[in-house]
C-alpha cells in the first residue's frame, strides 16, 4: 500500500467510522492517460467504496462532497480520479 492509498484509509476511518472501507488504486490502468503522474509511481487514480452511518439520509452528492472535503489536500497534490461508493448500514 502506498502514501496516499495509505492516507486515504486513515483520513476516511478518522472522518467516518466506516463499518466497510475499500481504498483501491487503480492507476495501473490508467497509465499514460490524463492524470497519471510523470514519475510512474500511481496512486492517482483510486476506488473508494465506503459504508457509513454518517451517510445516512444523505443524497449521493451530499456524500461525495463529504468525502472530497476530507481529502482535499490529496486531491489537489497528487490523485487525479477517485471513484466513490458511499452508502449507509442497510443499504444495497
Amino acid at each position: 500500500m502506498g502514501t496516499y492509498s495509505e492516507r486515504i484509509r486513515s483520513k476516511l476511518t478518522a472522518a467516518f467510522a466506516p463499518a466497510r472501507l475499500d481504498v483501491i488504486d487503480d492507476s495501473a490502468s490508467h497509465h499514460g492517460h490524463a492524470g497519471a503522474h510523470p514519475d510512474g509511481g500511481g496512486e492517482t487514480h483510486f476506488n473508494v467504496v465506503i459504508e457509513a452511518a454518517a451517510f445516512a439520509g444523505k443524497s449521493r452528492v451530499e456524500r461525495q462532497r463529504l468525502v472530497y472535503e476530507v481529502l482535499a489536500s490529496e486531491l489537489k497534490e497528487r490523485v487525479h480520479a477517485l471513484s466513490l461508493k458511499t452508502s449507509a448500514p442497510g443499504e444495497s
